[in-house]
């Protein structure tokens, strides 16, 4: 497998930079309060302005990235390309089918085995967010490759 180049190497570093962070702190945040978050859903879709809005954010940030990081050579690279086009089919499904979206969160967090299953899948998605912390702000004096292949 060739090299990444530079530019793209460079991109997927600066993506890292500001995902990573993000999903991190998030997801660790909702895996943490998820059964305390009904009464957040519920002012969420009680206003039906609310879910639309949220999800034309979701959809044109998962855009940009889609539209950005054309890249998928390496791991952490995969890793920013896939959460773009989850971002943008989410922010897609909010805008077009809230109703779906607010009985699959209140189903969750109602059933002890669903919410068991969201738990960790927040916890893998907040271990993906800390990867992509470290590849986006470590040194890159160590001689690697900034979005080089992972041994985890």
């Amino acid at each position: 497998m060739r090299p990444p180049a530079p530019e793209s190497a460079a991109r997927t570093r600066e993506l890292a930079r500001v995902i990573g962070p993000f999903v991190a702190l998030a997801t660790l945040i909702i895996s943490i309060r998820l059964p305390d978050l009904t009464g957040l859903l519920d002012d969420l879709f009680a206003n039906a302005a609310l879910p639309w809005i949220l999800g034309a954010m979701m959809l044109v940030v998962g855009l940009i990235i889609i539209a950005f990081h054309q890249y998928w050579r390496t791991v952490t690279a995969a890793l920013i390309s896939l959460f773009g086009w989850f971002v943008a089919v989410r922010g897609l499904a909010m805008m077009a089918v809230p109703s779906a979206i607010e009985t699959g969160a209140v189903d969750t967090i109602s059933s002890p085995g669903l919410l068991l299953a969201a738990r960790v899948f927040f916890g893998l998605l907040t271990v993906m967010g800390l990867w992509l912390t470290y590849v986006g702000w470590r040194s890159s004096a160590s001689g690697r490759s900034i979005s080089g292949p992972v041994t985890v």
